[in-house]
């Protein structure tokens, strides 16, 4: 077994037990010169290498992939709406292109490289070591290939294209031994490229010229042949057109309508006149209309009337009723009043005539709507064919009118050549003044380097794997007065007597903090997320224990809850930042919610959960099914869920180990019949891992009195 001992106070206080790091660099500082001598020569040989390699100097061309078609001379179907953007799929396409063989092709032939010894190594002649690589096959035999290919393979070895990222930029990179030609041919990549965009363009532009050509001819004969179908059925089946593109007997049937509801409105305001003026002469009051008015012969009785009745009353001041004067008066308006109402008849008469003759005119016209409307009716399904006759000449109408319309914009785009490449040149190569290739002084630093750790390395595993380095004592630990912490893990396995376990107790021990607990917890992963805590017996520092395992797992970014499930003598809710708060045995007798019972430690950034309010009923508490319900939740919310279990003798363990199958034993004496009981009933209850952790006694108090330093 491995018994390791911690203490919760600080750090290491005793060396390896393996390894004597003293005499390991004591060693070391003899064989410095096995060290520095191969480094040394590796570094002048490497020094003297890079002199005798050909530089190469390094030119680099910007393209930027971008949209630069004029704004009046876009196509008219793209003037509406937003242009396609340009994605990230678009400009690692571009870099495909830049890197073609067909652009590479051109370029070489332009620039005429495979006329250079750099880019042909046969022109120097063909070395015997290529002979013989040749021939062995680790290479290819250079004059099986032809000088294109071999430029190519030259060209590609010096091109570099990169896309900068989070941009729309391509950087053409391209080495050669010759400045000035790494210059040049990045510059003429980048105007191959272009030229190549722009003639695609071009092509792609006469070609959609070309094919709206032989369409449009089609096109014409198909219009001309659909409108003469129309005019022709038209023609037969005596459907002509009237204003307004409509049929001439529909147009007839609203111009009918028109004048039969103007006849009706005619007749009914003479019949209203003709019997309004009757009603008054039947009554004997005096008319008064507009109609009278606008009659000049009714308008002078009216006003001569007016004048005797004006006379008449004149006279009658100074004149009896007898007086021959007014009695003259008198006759005269009588003969007067007999004139109008002989005209008003005959006004009556002849509206009544007139409402008469507006009257027939309406029967007339509704005779003619009918025998139009049966007219129309006839012709309706005539109709219904020759309006889908129209809506298919229309159709090849409008279709010929959008050809056209296309055709004169590539003819124009391509007699103007508007076709300018969606890519510009922002930086142009030059001729670059520093060497690219070899980088002199890093090679020889890293090869430098190399050699010493190589050197180094094969000095050190001689020294521990020969024998050569005399083992380092080992040390006792001795007891502080601070809490000593001792773990040892325990599979599942047969349980030792007291006296192997007090034995291997004197084995390999060091002092380490309580984090090692912690971090061994960490390195465990799935395993070590549910870990109780339990002590051999009361006051022996449980709880203290499990908040300082709790803090030290905060302290290595995990989120850790801490549950009190110590029934006999709960004590967490002093740390709590709310004491009050319930607990467990609230949750689990549905009292609250889940979220009413996670609290906060006041010294750290640790969960708590106390035990709350038991009332005697621990025992239920534990087996009720709720608790792992409860559990289980907060497995999934954090990283390790700590439980606080209290003593060995005074709870259930087989139901912690059903819910935190890793056990910490803690105990104040390693050999003492308690502790070894407690372990062995902990891994006859199924706990899957024991560790036995060595602490001070510590009463309840000490509880309160802990702080985030302890842990």
């Amino acid at each position: 077994m491995r018994v390791d001992v911690q203490g919760q106070g600080g750090y290491p206080q005793a060396g390896n037990a393996d390894v004597d790091w003293n005499s390991l660099g004591r060693a070391i500082w003899r064989k410095k010169w096995r060290i520095i001598l191969p480094a040394l020569v590796v570094a002048v040989l490497t020094a003297i290498g890079v002199n005798f390699l050909t530089p190469r100097y390094k030119s680099e061309a910007r393209i930027l992939i971008e949209s630069r078609e004029n704004a009046f001379l876009r196509p008219e179907a793209e003037k509406s709406g937003e242009r396609g953007q340009i994605d990230l799929e678009t400009v690692a396409s571009q870099v495909q292109i830049l890197t073609s063989r067909d652009l590479a092709r051109q370029v070489i032939r332009e620039l005429k490289l495979a006329e250079k010894p750099e880019f042909d190594p046969v022109l120097r002649g063909v070395s015997l070591s290529s002979v013989l690589f040749s021939i062995i096959g680790v290479s290819k035999d250079p004059l099986r290939s032809t000088p294109e290919d071999r430029a190519l393979t030259a060209y590609f070895e010096r091109l570099n294209v990169v896309a900068i990222e989070k941009s729309r930029v391509l950087t053409i990179e391209f080495q050669s031994s010759d400045p000035e030609l790494a210059a040049r041919v990045a510059n003429t990549i980048a105007d191959v490229y272009l030229n190549l965009q722009q003639s695609a363009k071009r092509e792609q532009t006469r070609g959609a010229s070309q094919w709206l050509a032989g369409e449009i001819d089609k096109l014409r004969d198909k219009v001309a042949e659909a409108e003469g179908k129309v005019e022709d059925f038209r023609a037969k089946a005596n459907l002509f057109v009237g204003n307004g593109n409509a049929s001439l007997g529909n147009q007839q049937l609203t111009d009918l309508t028109t004048q039969l509801s103007t006849a009706r409105a005619q007749k009914a305001e003479l019949d209203a006149k003709s019997r309004l003026i009757r009603d008054m002469l039947n009554s004997g009051k005096p008319v008064e209309s507009a109609d009278i008015v606008n009659s000049e012969l009714l308008r002078r009785l009216v006003e001569q009337r007016i004048t005797l009745r004006a006379q008449l009353a004149e006279q009658s001041s100074t004149l009896m009723a007898l007086h021959p004067r007014i009695r003259e008066l008198n006759a005269q308006i009588g003969a007067l009043d007999g004139q109008i109402r002989g005209e008003l008849e005959k006004l009556v008469r002849s509206f009544e005539n007139d409402a008469r003759i507006a009257g027939a005119r309406v029967e007339t016209t509704i005779a003619t709507i009918d025998r139009l409307k049966r007219q129309v009716a006839a012709t309706g399904g005539q109709d219904v064919q020759l309006r889908a006759l129209e809506r298919e000449a229309k159709s090849q109408r409008d279709l010929l009118e959008s050809y056209l319309a296309k055709y004169r914009e590539a003819s124009a785009r391509d007699s103007i050549d508007a076709t300018p490449a969606d890519s510009r040149i922002i930086s142009r190569a030059s001729a670059a003044n520093e060497v690219s290739f070899p980088k002199k002084t890093p090679i020889v630093l890293i090869a430098t380097l190399s050699t010493l750790f190589i050197a180094a390395t094969l000095v050190i595993a001689g020294e521990l794997l020969g024998g050569g380095m005399p083992p380092a004592p080992r040390e006792h630990p001795a007891r502080t007065s601070a809490s000593v912490a001792m773990f040892d893990v325990f599979r599942r396995k047969k349980p030792e007597p007291a006296a192997g376990l007090a034995a291997s107790a004197q084995q390999s021990v060091a002092i380490m903090p309580i984090g090692e607990l912690a971090r061994m917890l960490r390195r465990v992963g799935e395993a070590g997320r549910r870990i109780t805590i339990v002590g051999a017996a009361r006051n022996v520092g449980t709880t203290y224990t499990a908040i300082g395992l709790a803090r030290a797992l905060v302290q290595q970014g995990a989120r850790v809850v801490l549950v009190d499930l110590a029934i006999g003598a709960p004590n967490l809710s002093v740390l709590s930042a709310n004491p009050d708060a319930p607990g467990i045995a609230e949750l689990v007798r549905g009292d609250v919610s889940f979220g009413d019972v996670i609290t906060r430690d006041r010294f750290s950034r640790v969960h708590l959960v106390t035990a709350g309010r038991l009332g005697g009923e621990g025992a239920s508490i534990l087996a009720s099914p709720r608790l792992a319900m409860t559990l289980e939740a907060l497995v999934r919310a954090y990283d390790h869920v700590v439980i606080d279990a209290g003593a060995v003798p005074e709870v259930p363990v087989e139901s912690f180990a059903r819910l935190a199958p890793r056990a910490v034993l803690v105990a104040t004496d390693l050999s003492h019949p308690a502790t070894l009981a407690a372990r062995d009933r902990l891994m006859a209850a199924g706990f899957i891992d024991v560790t036995v952790f060595l602490g001070a006694p510590r009463g309840p108090d000490a509880v309160a009195a802990s702080h985030p330093a302890a842990a």
